[in-house]
């Protein structure tokens, strides 16, 4: 009997990470990580393709060079080689942060070849820079990477909002009751199998509800198929296939800043994904992912594609499956890099409705806000400065959420870093943090207004009645039988 139980001590994962789930298990799972975040992954070539005035062939080819990208980049950081990959289930993909600058290059007369140049030649510098950002994990205790996993929810949800209306404002049923009405049935059938299904459905509960979604689409006419059977069935990235890189200097300064930016979202992410999966990341493992990241981003243009970051709307994922193994991320990167592969096999993906990821994304962003609110609940707010701490860098972090333009009239480099409610976030909690935590000369001795509450107090004859198993429950004293105890009536005399 000892001796199988010391064989399973020996096989069991020593980090929920390492878990193997076989490979079934995997891909499912795997292809519901895809589903999340294809449109994500597909919006930046289809915003920068457009604007570069490309045809829609070469469009294609864009987005089909962002998913092989993804792919192996998500392959990078789950598997990991020395030095690069932070072993994590994060699944990566192409990074909104830099949109404004590309666009901005484009204005500019630079092209799409000034976008690649400016791309690799600050993705490399952001590989140099990346000790830096590894040692500063001593800066991110719960106080911060609580508040910055609740704004990464906050952050997404208008995204599932205008997923929810139907994804394309300028469309004539934006916002439609029959594309409001198709994402609430979605989300009906995650909420309805998360309950009653087993615990295999509960898990597939996301991808279950976007397929149940989707076929639900056809029938009220809102899922287009037709264009699955346009376009070449397999095609290879070819490098360089937009021409060789160009490289201005005004561009790359300004793409230096979307790195930062990005160095600041990913070290969140990896931080997030961590906390809810309850592994430990140190500042070596923090420093192996922002490597694999950067790496990506500067071999991504060589292909046709931009920098790389981790998505946060996956991060939401692994947290309400509870599916912490990364080698479920690693099978999403072998789908990622056979649909940049095989572009009918992403147009097929890409047939599924918009209303039906904003179903599913109310519940994964949601899920995200909500693993932030429990880390902060670790938090301690008695006789400290953590209380304004997470107010005001929540608060700051909302404001280009609610009001995107308050930074249009600032200069472009703080624009860029404070439009994202990510990195407004954790800047501040970064920033609140050390000023209060750490240089604590000047701080009051009782924080008065900014300490959490009213400390409470229990008489010790109260605490003696009390005995092992009690509870209490919607104001209810209840005892270790379930049975509610009766409260005595204050004496008037008293």
């Amino acid at each position: 009997m000892t001796r199988r139980t010391n064989t399973a001590n020996r096989t069991a994962p020593l980090r929920p990470e390492d878990e193997k789930l076989g490979i079934g298990a995997s891909f499912a799972y795997g292809f519901q990580h895809v589903l999340t975040m294809y449109g994500g992954i597909i919006a930046v070539p289809l915003i920068i393709g457009q604007a570069s005035g490309l045809a829609s062939a070469d469009v294609g080819l864009l987005i089909a060079a962002c998913l092989f990208m993804g792919g192996l980049a998500t392959l990078l950081q789950t598997i990991g080689v020395p030095f690069f990959g932070s072993q994590l289930p994060l699944v990566q993909g192409t990074s909104f942060a830099g949109v404004a600058t590309m666009l901005a290059i484009l204005n500019g007369g630079g092209g799409i070849q000034s976008i690649f140049g400016a791309v690799i030649v600050a993705s490399l510098i952001g590989l140099l820079i990346t000790p830096i950002f590894q040692r500063i994990i001593k800066f991110f205790p719960p106080v911060v990477t609580g508040t910055v996993i609740a704004v990464i929810g906050l952050t997404l949800m208008p995204t599932a909002a205008g997923w929810a209306m139907g994804g394309n404002p300028k469309a004539p049923d934006f916002g439609s009751p029959a594309n409001i009405g198709l994402a609430g049935l979605t989300l009906v059938i995650v909420l309805l199998l998360s309950k009653i299904g087993s615990g295999t459905i509960s898990r597939l509960s996301i991808l279950l509800a976007m397929i149940i979604g989707t076929i639900v689409a056809v029938f009220m006419g809102k899922a287009d198929f037709s264009k699955v059977g346009t376009g070449p069935i397999f095609a290879f990235p070819t490098p360089f296939h937009f021409g060789m890189p160009t490289f201005q200097a005004a561009g790359i300064i300004s793409m230096i800043i979307v790195i930062l930016v990005t160095l600041v979202e990913t070290s969140a992410d990896i931080l997030a994904v961590s906390e809810i999966i309850g592994t430990k990341v140190d500042s070596r493992r923090l420093g192996n992912g922002l490597r694999a990241d950067m790496i990506s981003s500067a071999v991504a243009p060589v292909f046709g594609s931009f920098p790389q970051t981790a998505f946060a709307q996956n991060v939401g994922l692994v947290a309400i499956t509870g599916i912490k193994s990364r080698f479920a991320v690693t099978a999403s990167g072998v789908i990622l890099l056979v649909l940049g592969l095989l572009p009918v096999m992403g147009r097929v993906v890409a047939a599924v409705p918009t209303a039906v990821l904003g179903g599913a994304g109310i519940v994964l962003f949601g899920t995200v806000a909500a693993s932030g609110i429990r880390t902060l609940s670790t938090v301690s707010y008695k006789n400290n400065m953590n209380l304004i701490i997470v107010a005001t860098s929540i608060g700051f972090g909302v404001i280009p959420i609610v009001q995107p333009t308050f930074y249009n009239q600032f200069p472009a480099w703080f624009s860029t870093i404070f439009d994202s409610g990510i990195s407004s976030a954790a800047v501040m909690a970064i920033v609140l943090n050390l000023l209060f935590n750490h240089l604590k000369r000047g701080n009051p001795d009782n924080p008065s207004v900014f300490a959490a509450g009213t400390e409470r107090r229990i008489s010790l004859e109260v605490l003696g009645s009390l005995q092992h198993g009690d509870r209490c429950e919607e104001g209810k004293l209840i005892d270790a039988n379930g049975s509610e105890v009766p409260l005595l009536e204050p004496d008037p005399q008293h």
